[in-house]
Parts: C-alpha cells; structure tokens; sequence
C-alpha cells in the first residue's frame, strides 16, 4: 500500500494522536463483548474506555468543523450557497462510508445472523435515535447521528443569525450563536430531568447518553474551542499546559469522584443528567490547545498515531456491527476469547485500512476535485 494514503503530510499530529487514542479507546470497550464475565473490574475499566472515546471524537470533531464553519462565516458573505458547500463536503466525507456499512451490516442482520430489523429506514435519514433510545441494529451509529445532526443545525442557525442581525460583527455574532445552541442542549437535559422518571446508570445510558437531541452541545463545545483558537490565539497557546493538566485533573475527579464521594445517577440524577456529560466535555477541550499545538509527527514512532487516524472513521464503522458481531456468532464458540480478541483488533485494523484505501479515500479526493473547479 502506497505510503502517501496513509501518511499525508498535511496534517496536525497532536490532532492525529488524539484522534487515534479515541478510536483505539472504542475498539478496547468494546472487548467487553467478548471478556468472560467474571473479568468485572476489567471489564468496567474497558467500557469507561469506550465511552471516553467516543466524547474525544464528539468534541474534537466540533472543534475541526468549527474552524470549517468560522472561516466561511467571518470570510465573505455566509449564504445558503456557502451552507450547502459546507454540507456537500461534509457529506462526501461521511455519508458514502457510512451508508456502504449500513448495507454490509443489514445484510449481516438478515442474512448471516438472522434477526429483524426495527424502523430501518430511520437509519437512512440518522433519526434512529433522535429523541429516543438507540435501537438494537447497528448500536454504534448512534454516535453518528449525533454528528449529523450538528453538521446540518449549526450552518442552518449561522444563516438565520445573519439574516436577523445583518449589522452584526461576524466573530461575535459567531460566538453568541454558539453559545445560544449550547444553552438550547443544556435545556433538553433540564427537560428530560423534570419529564422523566429515569434514576438509574442502565437508564442514563440509553435514554440520555445515547439520545441526539440531548447530546449536540458535546459537539459545541469543540466548536467554542475552534472560536477560542482563531480569536484567542495567544491566550490558547499559552495556557495549553495549565489548560492540559487541569483537564485531566477535573475529568479524573469528575470519572471517579462521582463513584468514590457517592455521587450516583439514582441519588444526584440533575447533576448526572445535566452538568456531567458537558463538565466532562470541557475537560476534553481542555486538552486541545496543547494537542492543536502539536504540529510535527515524532520521528519513528509518530507514524502509527497518523496511520490510525486516517482510517478511524472507517475504523468506528466496522469494528462492531462487522467484524466483532460476525467474530461473537461464529468464532467466538470454538476458538475462545483470547484467539477471538486478537481477531477482532487485526482485523478491524486490515479492513479499515482496505476500505480507506480502496473506497472513502478515493471518494474524498472526488469530492476535492469537484469542489476545487
């Protein structure tokens, strides 16, 4: 395989390494699948892992979209032509991927593993779990719909923004619009905590955790990051360090302080519910002025971090819903789980790699042709 695909030199490592820790963090909750039960502290240890991952992803990626969006809001005039150029790219990155395994992984349903499939064509339009608990079929899209969801709301309220308050100065407009969506997700938490009745962690997880319209503002909080970067600039690379510490010190108190102070979702559910997912989102962001500040790869072992990176989107589709559910049907009975988890890890790995290389690469580069006429 050509080293340009895997490697370009086009890109921030600190970025890149912390991209590749998420996806290597979802990969290795997921082992709970196949751990033996009796493994309890390994396995809670390994699902904390997953779970973080997929909060760096939501936050790093508004962080990077974010810098997408300022640039086209504050370059120019912001029109609903600018809004369908920045969905068009967006798109072309994420939708033939994603709608590629989704066919793989309905015919592994129905086909391979034999089991119907509720509400499919949710799954065509990412509203499987827009105001409700993700179903069974294809758990970790869950995630993307999240994404989704924002790419399509923020250059939409940026426009409306623009339009209303057409005087504006387009930094600040920029940050109030931001800081206005943020408080509307913060919002459906609060109304999720006075409607619902829902007290336990099992409860948390599926009908808040993993629910689109109570989980964008992770998103915005990397896009407040991305306005911090390009406005702040020498204020974000200064604190980088005190900014890194701090965030690590506040989400390991906020993981498990929670536990060891008694802090429980069925005792303390407003604070579970509303403050914790956006406290451990700010303790990410954090950790991005110091990561964004990383521009070079370190010589030797750098390369696997960018290797990793490049195809973790291709990564976060197969590993479960493919590879991992035909490794549990099949081979998981007969081989036993040490031989299964080597499995699953080597091959998420070469078939990622096989479909950035041979399909979602070639895809984005027809997009940046088409996009650069």
């Amino acid at each position: 395989m050509e080293q340009n695909y895997f490697f370009p030199t086009d890109r921030i490592f600190g970025l890149d390494a912390l991209r590749a820790s998420a996806i290597v963090m979802v990969l290795l909750g997921h082992l709970t699948w196949i751990l033996p039960q009796q493994y309890t502290t390994v396995n809670i240890l390994l699902g904390l892992l997953g779970f973080l991952g997929v909060e760096i992803f939501f936050v790093l990626s508004g962080f990077l979209i974010g810098k997408i969006l300022f640039r086209q809001f504050t370059d120019g005039a912001f029109t609903s032509k600018s809004v369908r150029s920045f969905l068009k790219r967006r798109w072309f990155r994420t939708l033939p991927n994603y709608f590629l395994i989704l066919c793989v992984n309905i015919g592994i349903a129905l086909g391979v593993i034999g089991y119907d499939i509720q509400s499919l064509w949710r799954y065509f339009f990412f509203v499987q779990n827009f105001n409700s608990q993700m179903p069974v079929f294809f758990p970790e899209s869950w995630s993307l719909s999240v994404e989704e969801f924002a790419y399509v709301l923020l250059p939409i309220v940026l426009l409306l923004a623009v339009f209303v308050f057409r005087k504006a100065e387009k930094s600040k407009l920029f940050f109030g619009v931001i800081v206005f969506v943020f408080a509307i997700f913060i919002s459906t938490k609060i109304y999720y905590t006075l409607t619902t009745g829902y007290n336990s962690l099992a409860e948390w997880n599926l009908y808040l955790k993993g629910v689109v319209v109570y989980r964008v503002d992770a998103i915005v909080t990397g896009v407040v990051c991305s306005w911090l970067a390009l406005n702040k600039t020498e204020f974000w690379y200064k604190t980088r360090w005190l900014a890194a510490f701090s965030g690590i010190c506040f989400g390991t108190f906020l993981i498990f302080g929670a536990s060891f102070f008694g802090v429980t979702v069925d005792k303390h559910h407003f604070f579970w519910n509303v403050f914790f997912l956006p406290m451990l989102s700010v303790s990410i962001a954090a950790m991005l002025p110091l990561f964004s500040a990383w521009k070079s790869r370190p010589y030797g072992i750098g390369k696997p971090f960018t290797f990793i990176s490049v195809i973790s989107y291709s990564m976060y589709l197969l590993h479960y819903g493919v590879v991992m559910q035909l490794l549990h049907a099949f081979f998981l009975p007969h081989f036993g789980w040490h031989l299964t988890a080597v499995l699953y890890l080597g091959l998420t790995v070469l078939m990622s790699a096989l479909l950035y290389r041979y399909f979602e690469k070639p895809i984005t580069d027809l997009s940046e042709t088409h996009r650069k006429r």
